[in-house]
């Protein structure tokens, strides 16, 4: 029977995959590189790079790139069959992944080209590859007696589908709840933006009036704007109690059992490695090399930024007060803060949206690129897609050698996963009769999608988001490392991978390239100069509070794993309290029930590593730093950042990469200086290890 996952030749045809090829397909491969790996073990004694681990490579490039479609639709375009199909696979991928990894067959070989000679002759990324395949060999419990070896191979499989289950939780308590408003009084205060999205729902649904949905769009649009505190407050506990045992759907889809279980899975599993806890396993892979290093560095961070945060609160409260909010609650917060922002600085969001159509930020985004890089773009309509909104383009450099090609999805809709990220459909490649494949990446965000005849038009806020997200797309896709498994963001330390992201984020904030990505929608007229000086003078408005925000995630993600106890279960919010006693201005009321959709820590990579986001934003502040010094499109300081960090992917340590750009060890002075966080005396010149 014909199944289009096992006859791809380049891209995925979307049009053609169904829920009942995805089992098939994944039980044929994992079959068929089963057979391979024993052949290849069996055809040899002297293993080198060329007769064992580049036929590794192809081997686990297709299996990733057959199931990277199957994933990538069940996040955009999640229905109960291909979630059933896509649960069914995880447990067979996860005991595949731990089998080749308990391999010791595979695992001496390994050694062998490490310890015979062979390791010598290889290149820099060969031998990155060889040494990272050894340290996984351990970190998967090829070392232990078998009784532990098969634990740990049951706690992997499990795990694939607890975190999955998380995932499906969240997403099903966030569809599940929904606002239908007939009163037009009730939308006081309520933009057009946002009042045309809730028409648009409710039309969507057959009904009159507005919906509102937890969908972030109209989320943070109500809590921002919404003169109704009652319309506020219900909306924030609906939204903060997702997938929870609080708010108006307590118990249903509750993934407070799931996080416990994964939790002491995790621990477990560490355990039996040999490391006191989850938060030591994780660092195995990571920059930072001790957990007390990591927490000194956010307790650092949260040291230099209470008094600043503190202050900030104050003249909150104090404005709320005087606006008749005497009792500031935690669904009064954005909205006040929105009010005093516009007091203070005579600018919201919503004055610069028009400046920002969705067209013209794409193609102001290539822009920047361009004059970066030397880098073009060309947009293809022949690639089958999984929705309409859905674009597909490809990047040239200056000698017309294709670097890579990505799909651009930017709008939020039902049954698509919330939040904003970059995947791989396929890394670099070089095969062995010398072609060479490009990387292609899925570029995803949950934007205010069109309404009417009016483009998108998006938030400063969301531009921001953009840049981001691409700058890992362009890590992946402009590698210039042949094997998949060291190319573009594979390989690369969790606390290092968000260096090229937080990177263009800067160019956000400045006149040069917000003249190319900004033009009004109806004249074309780009961001006048009194509303750029308007934005950065808001730019770090309440900014201290904002990164006690982040440190208290990722405390309290990293004192979960490392303090987990499993003689003491059910702690998770006794941590968490302990974290916002020590770090946080702002305590949320007690129905607040953040974990239970923290996915990032439970069903994402970030688990015992959401303290990454701070790490990588000292060196991508310290990077851009460079460009602020010559010119933020100064074309030869571009390229030494191409070519030192983005053409290297995990080929080698971050650190040197930096090094090699930067001609120094990282500092923390420039975040502090993009953050409006004034450093105290003395304390200039720290890299986050010092800190």
């Amino acid at each position: 029977m014909y199944n289009p996952l096992l006859q791809m030749e380049d891209l995925p045809p979307f049009d053609e995959i169904r829920p009942e090829h995805v089992e098939p397909a994944i039980d044929a491969i994992l079959a068929e590189n089963r057979e391979r790996v024993e052949a290849l073990l069996d055809a040899t004694a002297d293993y080198t790079w060329d007769n064992l681990v580049m036929p590794l490579e192809l081997l686990d490039e297709r299996l990733s790139r057959t199931w990277a479609p199957v994933a990538h639709l069940n996040s955009v375009r999640n229905e109960e069959k291909l979630r059933a199909a896509y649960n069914a696979c995880l447990p067979k991928l996860s005991a595949y992944a731990t089998e080749m990894g308990q391999n010791a067959r595979l695992y001496h070989a390994f050694r062998h080209i490490k310890e015979e000679g062979e390791y010598e002759r290889l290149d820099t990324a060969q031998k990155k590859i060889i040494d990272n395949a050894l340290r996984d060999f351990r970190l998967t419990g090829v070392e232990l007696p078998e009784e532990k070896r098969e634990r740990f191979k049951a706690i992997q499989q499990e795990l694939a589908s607890l975190t999955a289950k998380f995932e499906e939780n969240l997403l099903d308590a966030t569809q599940a709840w929904h606002k239908h408003i007939v009163h037009e009084e009730r939308l006081a205060g309520l933009p057009d933006t946002v009042r045309d999205l809730a028409r648009h729902t409710a039309a969507e649904r057959g009904l009159e009036g507005w919906v509102f949905t937890l969908e972030f769009p109209s989320y943070l649009g109500v809590m921002t704007y919404a003169d109704d505190r009652e319309l506020r407050r219900e909306t924030y506990t609906a939204y903060v109690t997702r997938a929870s045992d609080e708010g108006p759907f307590a118990g249903r889809w509750d993934n407070g059992p799931v996080m416990e279980r994964i939790l002491a899975l995790r621990h477990e599993a560490a355990r039996l490695l040999g490391f006191p806890n989850y938060a030591a396993r994780s660092l195995a892979t990571k920059m930072a090399t001790r957990t007390d290093q990591v927490l000194d560095f956010l307790c650092d961070l949260a040291r230099r930024s209470l008094p600043q945060a503190h202050r900030e609160l104050h003249e909150l409260r104090q404005f709320a007060a005087e606006q008749g909010c005497p009792d500031l609650e935690a669904w009064d917060v954005a909205y006040y803060s929105e009010k005093l922002r516009q007091a203070k600085y005579a600018f919201t969001e919503e004055d610069v949206r028009p400046y920002f159509p969705e067209p013209k930020v794409v193609q102001g985004l290539f822009a920047v690129v361009e004059r970066l890089y030397g880098l073009s773009f060309r947009e293809r309509h022949d690639v089958p897609v999984w929705h309409e909104d859905v674009r597909f383009f490809e990047i040239y450099d200056a000698d017309g050698e294709l670097r890579g090609q990505f799909y651009l999805d930017l709008f939020a809709r039902p049954d698509k996963r919330g939040g904003a990220w970059m995947d791989d459909f396929r890394g670099r490649l070089r095969t062995p009769d010398g072609r060479v494949l490009p990387p292609v990446a899925f570029l995803t965000c949950n934007f205010t999608p069109p309404v009417g005849d009016k483009p998108a038009l998006l938030s400063h806020d969301e531009v921001v988001t953009l840049f981001h997200e691409f700058g890992h797309g362009l890590h992946h896709m402009l590698t210039r490392v042949d094997y998949p498994s060291v190319a573009g963001i594979s390989g690369v330390p969790w606390d290092a991978v968000e260096l090229p992201s937080q990177f263009m984020e800067n160019f956000c904030w400045q006149r040069e390239a917000l003249d190319l990505i900004s033009g009004h929608y109806e004249s074309g007229e780009p961001l006048p100069d009194e509303l750029l000086e308007k934005m950065l003078a808001a730019r770090n408005f309440q900014s201290a509070m904002q990164m006690l925000r982040q440190i208290e995630f990722a405390l309290f993600d990293f004192r979960l794993h490392l303090e987990y106890d499993p003689e003491r279960p059910g702690r998770i919010y006794q941590i968490l309290d302990e974290v916002r006693r020590e770090v946080a201005v702002l305590h949320p009321p007690s129905f607040n029930r953040f974990p239970h959709s923290f996915a990032h820590i439970f069903a994402g990579g970030y688990a015992a590593g959401y303290y990454s986001y701070k790490w990588a934003e000292v060196l991508s502040a310290d990077a851009f730093a460079a460009f602020e010094e010559a010119g933020i499109f100064d074309r030869e300081t571009g390229l030494r950042f191409l070519t030192t960090i983005l053409e290297q992917g995990g080929s080698r340590d971050p650190l040197e990469l930096f090094v090699d750009f930067r001609g120094r060890e990282p500092v923390i002075d420039a975040l502090l200086r993009h953050s409006g966080i004034v450093a105290e005396v003395g304390e200039e010149g720290q890299r986050p290890d010092e800190a």
